[in-house]
């Protein structure tokens, strides 16, 4: 599953999702842009490693998924984008009354209107070239519930509505736009949270694991950031050529239930 010579642009990945994601497509050839809002060294030592490690090019462009303008500049600025990867996100919890304004339109501007932004700014240019593929970081609260979450819920049951859209959209062209859709997924962020989520429960590592952040997974394993990155590789390939406008669950069976 070649990706030699494509162009990916991955919003928000100097760490967990959206990292992984983007050192499995440039493993499978693709030259690379990651993203997030800080402009560090470390964020541009994220491109300068992952070029060292696979041969590719990478780069680092900061730009803030909240912003509208800067959604936009992102795709300017990267040069090409053959393959978009929205993944860009945060996470805030609270019932719906006490639910901070401020919190809710930050969700919405992040998990949601980047990814409009970013794929009405790059649908054009893969029409032009004649090839494009858009994977949508959705998550399994794109296809159903969990209290205290109206915003998440919300944005991601609209990243799946978009991407249904923008398939039917391009439907005539060579161009494909999919969703996967996460259960939970061990990432760095994820792994910060056992150990006060141990004390909070007076349980052992593996009894919160189980028993608290897997409880709604039946697998009752994490999906791994390698696992996310090769189903989005599999949907930028030639094999994936006539899938578009739907969603994968990489959820451990969440959406079975």
């Amino acid at each position: 599953m070649s990706l030699s010579g494509k162009t990916a642009v991955i919003t928000g990945s100097n760490s967990g999702i959206g990292l992984g994601v983007a050192q499995e497509l440039a493993k499978a050839g693709a030259n690379v842009v990651l993203n997030s809002f800080t402009d560090r060294d470390e964020d541009h030592a994220l491109a300068a490693q992952i070029a060292s490690d696979t041969g590719v090019e990478a780069k680092y462009v900061q730009a803030d998924m909240s912003k509208a303008d800067d959604c936009r500049r992102l795709i300017v600025e990267a040069g090409d984008c053959d393959i978009l990867i929205n993944n860009a996100g945060i996470q805030h919890v609270a019932p719906v009354q006490d639910f901070p304004v401020e919190k809710w339109d930050a969700i919405i501007a992040i998990n949601m209107s980047s990814a409009f932004h970013t794929m009405a700014a790059a649908v054009s240019g893969m029409r032009e070239k004649g090839w494009g593929r858009v994977v949508n970081i959705a998550s399994a609260h794109g296809l159903t519930a969990s209290p205290y979450k109206s915003a998440y819920v919300a944005a991601k049951h609209g990243v799946v509505g978009m991407t249904k859209v923008v398939a039917l959209e391009t439907a005539e062209d060579p161009i494909t736009c999919n969703a996967i859709c996460p259960g939970y997924v061990l990432t760095p962020l994820v792994e910060a949270q056992i150990p006060d989520t141990m004390k909070e429960y007076n349980m052992s590592r593996e009894d919160v694991v189980r028993n608290v952040l897997l409880e709604r997974q039946p697998s009752k394993e994490f999906a791994t950031v390698e696992q996310l990155g090769g189903t989005t590789v599999f949907l930028c390939s030639d094999a994936a050529a006539q899938i578009t406008g739907t969603t994968i669950s990489v959820d451990g069976g969440w959406t079975a239930l």
